[in-house]
């Protein structure tokens, strides 16, 4: 029996398992750089959520989970199911990437191309690692402020897993998951079942006189996932990944006048399917693995009329993207290939990515009687190619860079990325410096968007382009003979972002490059065990960001980003299988 504590409910779980005990996943990260290096050793801001995190930690969507990780956001507009915005280090909710597996899979339906983190969920997530900075030189479009990779959960050896979860809370909340997992022969798998349902509560507040209706806005999902392998001889891992999921919630729709009409729904409906291959040739000299993947959201949003509304407002709008996404990836040890007492851990990187994005958009509402529609039909190609090297000099500098080059949309976006972390163990500390590009194409709805009003796409927008640096340090001290006791770091960013895209009014309603904006600030994190089995973390981040369009509005705060964001968390086991956990922010 666990007991988890979540605002604003409290939840009883209860689990119970026949499998091995949990594998320590190694504290090391892959999304950084294409190769695994510890955490110490990146020259970039690096946060890892691992499963048994996720599981202390009551939370039950993503962005529940990722509101801790320092220089990160999150902003949701009303209650579970509703949009949720990402704010990773200051930057537009656009300028997040999000990853499943290192397989893009931001909304390209979306007007801006990002994800919705308000609707996924949590039971087939084995850890999650999220990469602050521009990250465009190894995954292209959107990584301006960053990189969330959600690792899926899969079979490892040992005897087969099964593990239960039942939560229940107040006001009429239950959700249920189900995981089987292990591995037969050359076979490996992971079964995961989910379903949680809420009764959920009125989001509009009660502030609000005469608006706020206490009408709850429910929530209910159900998740499907398989992670399939096999393995024909040693090194040599063939691939099937499937999930899909159904998520129907309530939301408002408040109008001018605000009127809440309480009847207002949707319906998000994914697919997620993925096909690869991963082998090692050459005594694992070369790594290499390529796999097809697509990526199916459909959306529907519906509020029907109510008479009593004075703004008499009605809406069926529905969103469609298709993905097809194609990479090769591969691995060259150059220090099993030429081994060298200088240089050590040196990998090249290198590879392809064909993406299509597909996209068909139709809105139709109605205001006091008058029709408004919108539609967006349209498709793009990406292809990109890209290299990266990571070295260390003497065991005490680890050197790494990356380049990418990208065709899409007539453009040619060029990005790199460059870092070095000095390791000094002597003290215990890494210092690192890194400086990178990134940019983020328009949208196929900024390009081809049109609607009744007047508003037309602009094909000719350029991609938003960024560069940023950072500097900063992490360190570790023994107290009381751990090793690991006290550790501590800081970081300071400073970006550039131009070619905003911002939409104008004349001489016709459209978007255009004409913003920019200056984002710089410090994140903070300390961590102290006291004892093997507590655990104190706590983090602070000071974040300035302001736009800098010369124009109109240099110097504007921009919104829904907070200047001064903390938070702390405890974990304490006390027992064997019994975590007690807190936290705040």
């Amino acid at each position: 029996m666990r007991t988890k504590f979540a605002l604003p409910a409290l939840i009883l779980v209860a689990q119970t398992a026949v499998a091995q005990p949990d594998v320590t996943i190694p504290d090391t990260v892959v999304t950084a750089t294409r190769t695994p290096l510890p955490v110490t050793e990146i020259p970039a801001g690096v946060s890892v959520i691992d499963r048994q995190t996720i599981e202390a930690s009551g939370a039950t969507t993503l962005g529940d989970i990722l509101n801790t990780v320092p220089g990160l956001h999150v902003s949701p507009s009303g209650g579970p199911g509703g949009q949720s915005s990402v704010f990773l280090r200051g930057n537009n909710s656009g300028h997040v990437l999000v990853l499943r597996d290192g397989m893009p899979i931001n909304d390209a339906s979306d007007p801006t191309a990002a994800f919705n983190f308000g609707i996924d969920t949590l039971s087939d997530i084995e850890r999650i690692e999220v990469v602050r900075g521009p990250m465009a030189a190894l995954y292209g479009s959107g990584a301006i402020g960053g990189v969330i990779n959600l690792i899926s959960r899969r079979g490892t050896a040992g005897a087969p897993r099964l593990e239960m979860d039942l939560s229940g809370g107040y006001p009429a909340t239950i959700q249920g998951s189900a995981l089987a997992s292990g591995v037969a022969g050359p076979f490996d798998y992971a079964l995961i079942l989910e379903a949680q349902s809420r009764r959920g509560y009125d989001s509009t507040p009660q502030r609000m006189t005469g608006v706020y209706t206490g009408t709850a806005q429910p929530f209910r999902d159900r998740i499907v996932t398989a992670n399939l392998g096999y393995t024909p001889v040693e090194g040599t891992r063939l691939s099937l990944f499937l999930r899909g999921s159904q998520t129907l919630f309530g939301f408002n729709m408040l109008g001018s006048p605000t009127f809440d009409t309480a009847n207002a729904s949707g319906t998000v409906t994914s697919l997620l399917g993925r096909v690869g291959v991963t082998s090692k040739l050459f005594h694992g000299v070369y790594e290499t693995g390529a796999f097809l993947g697509r990526v199916q959201d459909d959306r529907h949003y519906l509020e029907q009329l109510n008479l009593a509304d004075p703004n008499l407002a009605a809406a069926e709008n529905r969103y469609h993207a298709y993905r097809t996404d194609l990479q090769w990836n591969n691995t060259v040890h150059l220090n099993d290939l030429l081994p060298s007492t200088v240089l050590t851990g040196s990998d090249l990187t290198f590879g392809y990515e064909h993406t299509v994005d597909t996209i068909n958009v139709r809105v139709n509402d109605s205001f006091a009687g008058f029709p408004f529609a919108q539609s967006a039909r349209a498709s793009e190609t990406t292809d990109a190619g890209y290299a990266g090297i990571t070295t260390t000099v003497w065991k005490r500098v680890v050197m790494t860079g990356q380049v990418r080059q990208d065709w899409i949309a007539g453009n040619t976006p060029t990005t790199w990325r460059l870092g070095s972390v000095l390791l000094v163990p002597e003290v215990g500390t890494s210092f690192k410096a890194a400086y990178g590009t990134a940019f983020r194409a328009p949208s196929l709805f900024e390009r081809f968007g049109i609607d009744s009003f007047g508003t037309v796409g602009n094909p000719a927008l350029r991609p938003e382009s960024a560069q940023g640096w950072e500097v900063g340090f992490t360190t570790t001290a023994p107290v009381l003979g751990h090793t690991d006791a006290v550790t501590f770091g800081a970081t300071y960013f400073n970006q550039q972002v131009r070619d905003l895209i911002v939409g104008v009014s004349a001489p016709v309603i459209t978007s255009v490059n004409l913003g920019s904006a200056h984002i710089q600030g410090v994140e903070v994190e300390l961590t102290v065990r006291p004892a093997p089995w507590v655990t104190l973390h706590g983090s602070y981040t000071f974040t300035d960001a302001v736009s800098a369009d010369q124009a109109t509005f240099m110097g504007t705060a921009l919104p829904r980003r907070p200047m001064n964001t903390a938070s702390a968390d405890v974990i304490v086991t006390p027992l064997p299988g019994l975590r007690i956990a807190a936290n705040v922010i």
